[in-house]
């Protein structure tokens, strides 16, 4: 009411008095008092990486306090695990990692369930898991509670819904439904439902049309900037791109040869034929196999091999077969090649019908070789005109706000690639709010990645600001959070004044060393105490106003 008044004149406060007072005097029905919660009190936890279970969870708590229920809302990671066996009610929405595994916020709680004996007989519960079908092992983490809870005692409230990255529409009748098991008083365990038949993804077929290597001469990286043409394809700036690679041809012809089989073999693989070769190509993954698949193979084999992580011609040339003819049993072992996303770099406001990519060579060392990642080696050998599926994996949190916010970018290396595809986008929708960039990387002279098109932004005010750290062009390392800290009246203004601040890039340390720069000139800026200064940087991300998108 306050601040409903506040921004009033005389007249119009007059205006309104008179208006309550004729509403007050008037000989009206009294409104139904608010229908009473037909439970006391429910628990929605949540355990997730990207931050989207975090959002289903306040989504749902919204909902329940509208409906009178007190609820309490809390991380997985911050929920006191002895409470749980006192708990009636007991809600959690939680992501998978990884192969299967429970993010890092949960993996606490994902622990004390599996390792204690629980008794939870009193609990009744409800699991919502959050995916990608595109992975073999599907919310896995999620199944993983729900069948556990099963186990201790537990009753289910509501079926165990597994959710695609589409989420939205499933996730809000998933609500509806344990609301409405809520108002009913449900008190006994619900059978699991047998999962929602799905489309899929959309996948699209594109045509390379650039491939260009962006880093200059004398670089220690190569970073590829891919520009994809497809027709009809839907994103938003902050999205990603999923894609399946193949696996290298000479690699697969070796494996082929040490198993003693021609490749031409008919195997069905989710009720659909495929020669064998075309099969270890394009559909299962043959590098650094997981030790779930190693045990079988070992099981196979009739031989003794040390739980580890290895090549499948590695682990054929050590411990071969014992008959050729045991290789096709050997490929249904294999999981799936997983996809991997990327953070598209193009606008569709500006870039209309094409998809771009900043890709990174990935090289590491094993064993004193040198192996490329399988698909950002892939990816960079594609020429002009070849052809490429992928599908769209929807960012929710990672999305520019209205159009005359501020936003600050942090996106050292490839982390550059969305925020080319922001400011790229503000530019074609001439979009008010200012834009400041931090960017870092080795050299200046051939690691500045997209620089003339900074440069030309900067030029024409569509870029307001840009922060740049180069380590290795001076005898002291300079990276992005010492630029930060260099600016830091000026990042604060932008803060106080609303501005959104966006990370994009390495985990570990880059985001973390932000992180911590961010808090120390909050501090610094504002006179905050260490817990003061934390508590204002968790404000910002539950407002939505700090979002990471890092890997």
């Amino acid at each position: 009411v306050q601040e409903l008044v506040a921004d009033l004149t005389k007249e119009e406060l007059i205006w309104l008095n008179g208006y309550l007072t004729g509403i007050v005097s008037a000989d009206r029905p009294a409104l139904p008092a608010p229908e009473k919660a037909s439970v006391g009190k429910i628990t929605i936890t949540y355990g997730t990486e990207s931050g989207n279970s975090k959002k289903l969870a306040a989504t749902l708590a919204a909902k329940a306090k509208k409906k009178g229920i007190q609820t309490k809302l809390v991380s997985l990671d911050q929920y006191k695990l002895n409470d749980l066996p006192r708990e009636e009610w007991f809600f959690t929405i939680i992501s998978t990692q990884g192969e299967g595994e429970p993010p890092a916020t949960a993996l606490k709680f994902y622990r004390h369930i599996h390792e204690n004996p629980l008794s939870l007989s009193g609990l009744k519960y409800g699991v919502l898991a959050l995916g990608d079908t595109s992975y073999p092992l599907f919310c896995k983490a999620g199944e993983d509670v729900d069948l556990q809870f099963q186990k201790l005692g537990a009753s289910r409230v509501v079926p165990l819904q597994k959710l695609d990255t589409d989420y939205e529409a499933e996730a809000n009748q998933w609500f509806d439904s344990l609301l409405a098991s809520l108002d009913q008083k449900a008190t006994v365990a619900v059978a699991a439902t047998p999962p929602v038949a799905r489309s899929g993804k959309q996948k699209y077929k594109g045509t390379i049309i650039a491939n260009i290597d962006l880093n200059g001469r004398g670089s220690k990286k190569s970073t590829h900037h891919i520009e994809i043409a497809a027709s009809d394809v839907n994103y938003q700036a902050g999205d990603a791109i999923g894609i399946v690679p193949k696996n290298d041809t000479l690699t697969v012809a070796r494996i082929l040869k040490t198993a003693g089989v021609s490749g031409n073999e008919q195997v069905m693989y989710k009720e659909e034929a495929f020669q064998l070769i075309d099969l270890l190509t394009e559909k299962l993954s043959i590098y650094h196999l997981s030790e779930r698949v190693v045990r079988r193979y070992a099981e196979l084999a009739g031989q003794s091999i040390p739980e580890t992580r290895i090549d499948l011609l590695d682990l054929l040339r050590i411990y071969p077969l014992q008959d050729p003819a045991q290789f096709t049993q050997v490929a249904g072992m294999l999981e799936t090649i997983t996809p991997r996303l990327y953070s598209i770099a193009s606008s569709p406001a500006a870039h209309e019908g094409e998809v771009h990519l900043t890709v990174g060579k990935h090289n590491f060392h094993i064993d004193g070789f040198t192996r490329n990642g399988l698909c950002s080696a892939w990816l960079s050998g594609l020429s002009v005109d070849s052809e490429i599926e992928f599908y769209i994996h929807k960012n929710h949190l990672f999305k520019l706000p209205d159009e005359n916010k501020d936003v600050i970018m942090i996106g050292p290396g490839t982390g550059i690639a969305p925020f080319r595809s922001f400011v790229a986008e503000r530019d074609a929708t001439g979009a008010s709010g200012r834009n400041w960039l931090f960017f870092g990387d080795q050299h200046f002279t051939s690691d500045f990645l997209y620089q003339t098109e900074w440069q030309n932004w900067l030029q024409t005010g569509v870029l307001t600001r840009i922060s740049l750290a180069f380590s290795r062009d001076s005898k002291e390392k300079v990276y992005v959070q010492h630029k930060l800290w260099q600016q830091a009246a000026a990042v604060m203004e932008w803060l106080e004044g609303g501005a959104y601040l966006y990370i994009c890039g390495t985990k570990d340390p880059m985001s973390r060393d932000v992180e911590h720069t961010l808090q120390q000139i909050i501090e610094q800026e504002k006179g905050f105490s260490s817990e003061e200064a934390a508590s204002y940087l968790e404000g910002l991300k539950e407002s939505g106003r700090l979002v990471k998108d890092v890997y």
